[in-house]
């Protein structure tokens, strides 16, 4: 290393902890995060391309190699892997031992993070030790190694390339393995400028890489230690596996006469067949690579001078492991997958979205890591969309589990006090009823008897406390008047079929959700005379209220099990009276509540009766888009309507509980086209969260506005009059992003679209 180098090193380190973000509390984070241009530049580039990389990288090599190679079988194989090392744990971790100090190497088990870089520090001293090069290694972040070594006078230097990047700048890394991913090129030449001394391009990026591998090469050099992370430590050889796409991993792990291995205990692995299994999906997974360019596997010393120490860190994994839902989240193989795909991340970037760790995974992890505390702001960000769970090559549970962490939030800090009296209104059905009625009488200033409650309308009251947020709100989006004449008095308690043609001859009890019901009933006396239509006889249950959805989404489970109960038993009432076939709604986010939210909610809360319950309902259960297109359609069932004209150019929005959820992606097309005969344009992207997310877009508006105006302009982009969808949330979502802009596109739900041609 040059003197010059060094100085400049000391000097950006000095001006970027008293400058940086890498400490700053979270609402700081989040607002520099949404004001960084150039992180929203990065970042929109990246997301689209991955997506779309993946997709092909996995098909073809489904095409090449065979079944075996299809991703859900893959990742099937590795999460058995992954369980198998997450219940044999002791038994790994002494066969590993004993393979590891055979071959010469010392193994120490760390239980926190200051054991570990303790362990490090007295290594250094014992061997007068100065200088430490380090590859990529996320536990080290994880334990702030090169924060404490740099304490007491050992400098760590990361090779990495964007990793060095990154400690110049003294920030964390963004991403977990692409740590400057919310960087552009000109702001990398920017800061190697600065720690060279010499003006270094800020375009050209092979001239960068070059400067960084120049002055890496003296550090590797001199250095007399080098810590690795590790991809995998695998069992049977005692041997740790490394995946790497630049070859300062291995020089790392080389040059140096000690080198140090930090690894969680969650990257143990039974089998080298296992470590193969990993290998197949990791890179496809992380950077859409087929392999990564190198791929080391290190057993042992490779000569009798050398030294090599793998630490274990705990640090919070044995509670999660003693935990029955959180230990899945172990199996992770820090792929970032779940970052990559999430639309919260592709907005905010990891330094807001997580703490160290960041993404859907990071968001799960750091309260065990870096308790709740680190980890309660970055939550509030996740959009619930499922996106993480389809793309998870270990296929761990993230959106329920991130949940999970929202309850241990709520049980530490609170719900906040609007949310509790809200909630707790919510779940008394009567007093809810005539709030809302007398709302709906009495909210005339804020809509003008409009469908919407609009920012114009608020200027007169905005320094009220209440009302001037709301103001604030409907800037961006109008938001819906309640209902003066509510669902539940337009429709009666039993519907006659009106038969054409072939009939179902089916009887479905029509559960609304509480959004339907009190803000849009025209959205569900189209859903009624549709099945209508279809030669379905519809029952509406009048004793229904909120499934619970909006608290149980806040962490509330006390007055969320309310409404959950109430629901049961209305809806059992429709099965055990009435004998309905189905039980249908056209919300696919109250389907999925009652899916899947009510087991996992009776499951924690140890409630065996009402487990049964929920399960004995959820098997009548059915989304409207599924039932027309599996069961109406699947009959033959055919419609009279008019043909399409010039104005039913339609796009369609895939909500995110409907295709991530449940699986719906071709099914409203189908619909559209069988029935109609419409044709949908697609447009960019048509699967990515609007920004909705239920509280999110209160609780986060700028977050929320984000993702709208991109949906928008997406839809837009195709020409359609109109943008149609499935879920009341979203539609509410995008209409009042519409209305709020005065757009050129009608937003329906798509009953209501099939409604307007019946004849």
């Amino acid at each position: 290393m040059t003197i010059r180098y060094q100085k400049e090193l000391l000097v950006i380190q000095q001006r970027a902890a008293q400058n940086g973000h890498e400490h700053l509390p979270f609402p700081q984070r989040l607002d520099r995060a949404l004001n960084d241009q150039n992180l929203q530049r990065a970042l929109e580039r990246f997301a689209p391309s991955w997506r779309e990389s993946r997709e092909k990288i996995f098909a073809t090599a489904e095409q090449e190699y065979g079944e075996e190679f299809r991703f859900e079988r893959l990742r099937e194989r590795l999460k058995a892997a992954k369980d198998e090392a997450i219940e044999r744990q002791e038994e790994l971790v002494a066969q590993f031992k004993q393979q590891a100090e055979a071959a010469g190497a010392f193994l120490y088990e760390a239980r926190t993070a200051e054991d570990a870089n303790r362990y490090i520090y007295e290594l250094c001293q014992r061997k007068g030790i100065q200088l430490v090069v380090k590859s990529k290694t996320m536990v080290s972040e994880e334990t702030e190694l090169n924060a404490y070594l740099e304490a007491r006078g050992v400098t760590a230097i990361e090779t990495d390339l964007g990793e060095w990047v990154a400690q110049l700048e003294h920030e964390r890394p963004s991403h977990m393995v692409m740590p400057i991913i919310h960087k552009t090129r000109q702001q990398v030449g920017e800061t190697l400028s600065r720690a060279t001394g010499r003006e270094i391009s800020r375009e050209a990026v092979a001239e960068q890489v070059a400067v960084i591998r120049k002055e890496h090469r003296k550090a590797f050099l001199t250095a007399s230690m080098g810590v690795s992370g590790a991809n995998a430590l695998i069992a049977e050889g005692g041997t740790v596996m490394m995946q790497t796409n630049e070859g300062n991993g291995r020089l790392v792990t080389s040059l140096p006469p000690v080198h140090v291995v930090m690894a969680g205990y969650d990257k143990l692995l039974p089998t080298f067949a296992d470590a193969m299994t990993q290998i197949r999906l990791l890179a496809r997974s992380a950077t859409a690579q087929p392999i990564t360019s190198y791929t080391t596997f290190i057993t042992g010393l490779s000569s009798p001078e050398r030294e090599m120490h793998i630490i274990l860190l705990d640090n919070g994994r044995s509670e999660m492991r003693a935990d029955p839902r959180f230990k899945e989240a172990l199996r992770c193989i820090r792929c970032a997958a779940c970052a990559n795909i999430c639309p919260a991340y592709q907005q905010v970037g990891g330094h807001a979205f997580g703490h160290i760790y960041s993404g859907a995974i990071g968001l799960v992890v750091t309260p065990f890591h870096h308790g709740i505390e680190a980890g309660a702001g970055p939550q509030s960000l996740c959009v619930s969309c499922n996106a993480c769970e389809t793309v998870c090559p270990v296929e761990i549970p993230l959106p329920s589990l991130i949940l999970d962490v929202r309850r241990k939030v709520v049980r530490e800090k609170g719900l906040s006090p609007i949310k509790k009296a809200v909630f707790g209104i919510m779940a008394r059905p009567r007093l809810f009823d005539i709030l809302l009625r007398f709302g709906s009488f009495f909210q005339f200033p804020a809509t003008r008897g409009s469908r919407f409650v609009r920012s114009r309308n608020l200027r007169l009251f905005s320094r009220l406390p209440f009302i001037g947020g709301m103001a604030a709100l409907t800037r961006w989006r109008s938001l819906p008047a309640l209902a003066v004449k509510p669902l539940r008095d337009r429709v009666k308690a039993y519907s006659e079929a009106q038969p054409s043609g072939t009939s179902a001859h089916l009887t479905v009890a029509y559960f609304a959700g509480c959004m339907t019901d009190r803000l849009y009933p025209e959205m569900g006396e189209a859903v009624i005379r549709v099945l209508e239509a279809a030669g379905v006889r519809v029952i509406f249950p009048h004793g229904q209220n909120c499934c619970g959805l909006p608290a149980l989404n806040s962490g509330d489970t006390v007055n969320g099990a309310k409404m959950a109960k109430q629901t049961i038993r209305t809806l059992e009432q429709m099965i055990d009276r009435e004998g309905v076939d189905y039980i249908l709604s056209a919300s696919t986010s109250c389907v999925v509540t009652v899916l899947q939210d009510y087991i996992r909610l009776f499951e924690d809360l140890d409630e065996l009766g009402w487990l049964r319950r929920a399960q004995a309902v959820a098997e009548r259960v059915i989304d409207f888009t599924g039932f027309m297109a599996r069961v109406v359609l699947a009959q033959g069932v055919r419609f009279s309507v008019r043909r399409p004209g010039p104005n039913d150019t339609v796009t369609y929005h895939d909500s995110c509980q409907s295709c991530n959820c449940l699986g719906l992606r071709s099914e409203a097309r189908t619909i559209l086209r069988e029935i109609l005969d419409i044709e949908v344009q697609e447009m960019p992207r048509s699967d990515v969260c609007c920004g909705f997310g239920g509280s999110v877009s209160l609780e986060q508006p700028r977050l929320a506005e984000r993702m709208l105006q991109q949906k928008l302009a997406n839809a837009e982009q195709t020409g359609a009059a109109l943008l149609v969808s499935d879920n009341p949330g979203c539609l509410m979502h995008l209409r009042g992003g519409v209305d709020a802009e005065g757009r050129p596109i009608r937003v329906l739900h798509l009953a209501q679209l099939i409604a307007e041609h019946l004849t």
